[in-house]
């Protein structure tokens, strides 16, 4: 009896803490959805680089965020899935994940070209420039990925490609020098990005100093920016070690394993980026503005939407 009314309490808590997960990621793709959306509603915005990153951003961090629920979902559900599509799951996910952060020191880049070399500004900033750079982006991404799949395909037995288990990153993490290999190239890269960000801070700060009053506001503003980049890469980076936390605890406890796994959710992956909406949703005034304009509008018409049904 009292092991049924632990299992009964473990079950209730366990509940309602993927109860406020969802909550929480429905806030969040709402948010996005509206801002995505006043994106492309805008051709002003379409044409300016800084936009699009931050677009691409919105679209990346929905796309993580849909995919670690998801997968988040079935592990708390003990549901197995079979290995092939778990394995391109999450190694789509991991793409992703790591795109985010070089899309972010694409962002600080942007504000440096754009408040240290304005005069060549609108040459660098070009559709040719940009597809090159979108290009490098994903190919970066991906290289890791694609580094963990292909070691993983080459050592697992080709019979445990056709079983079913509990879908997790962990499952392609067994070798343990696989593990620290992809450790290694990640803190390589971070490294990089990390020295692009203080190179950019640094010059962005020179330029605050010797900037006019009239531009003095504009500068200092682009510097706030790049300190928040800097922390959501904090984070992020924080985030490609939570597998490594997470993996002691994958096979001995499984309500510490997630209580550790929503933690590191809320804090490491909705956290940073609720960052970005906040940046350059609420930060930016001209961007702001049409958004506030498209969440009125929408909640005016859903409104009259279910007063004429309730007619």
């Amino acid at each position: 009896l009292n092991y049924l009314n632990v299992l009964t309490e473990l079950s209730r808590s366990l509940l309602g803490k993927m109860t406020l997960v969802q909550v929480l990621v429905g806030i969040f793709l709402y948010v996005n959805c509206l801002m995505i959306f006043t994106f492309l509603n805008k051709a002003v915005f379409r044409e300016d680089t800084r936009y699009i990153l931050f677009a691409q951003t919105l679209f990346v961090d929905s796309a993580v965020m849909v995919l670690t629920d998801v997968l988040m979902i079935l592990s708390l559900y003990q549901y197995r899935i079979h290995m092939i599509p778990c394995i391109i799951l999450c190694t789509i996910s991991s793409t992703f994940t790591i795109c985010t952060p070089l899309i972010l020191v694409a962002m600080c880049l942007e504000r440096y070209v754009a408040i240290c070399m304005p005069l060549r500004h609108a040459d660098i900033s070009t559709s040719r420039n940009r597809c090159f750079g979108f290009l490098f982006i994903w190919g970066i991404s991906s290289i890791v990925p694609l580094f963990t799949l292909i070691a993983y395909l080459v050592v697992v037995p080709s019979a445990a490609l056709f079983t079913y288990a509990l879908c997790s990153a962990e499952l392609m993490l067994g070798e343990e020098w696989l593990a620290q290999t992809r450790a290694i190239i990640f803190q390589i890269l971070f490294l990089f990005m990390i020295i692009i960000i203080v190179f950019t801070y640094i010059k962005i700060m020179i330029a605050a100093r010797a900037a006019s009053s009239e531009n003095k506001k504009s500068t200092k503003k682009s510097l706030r920016t790049v300190i928040l980049h800097a922390f959501q890469l904090f984070l992020c980076i924080v985030r490609f070690l939570t597998p490594y936390i997470e993996m002691p605890f994958w096979k001995v406890d499984f309500l510490v394993f997630h209580n550790v796994r929503f933690s590191n959710f809320i804090v490491f992956i909705i956290a940073p980026r609720c960052l970005s909406p906040l940046i350059y949703g609420l930060r930016d005034e001209k961007f702001f503005l049409f958004l506030k304009h498209n969440a009125v509008y929408g909640l005016t018409a859903f409104c009259q939407l279910y007063s004429m049904k309730g007619k």
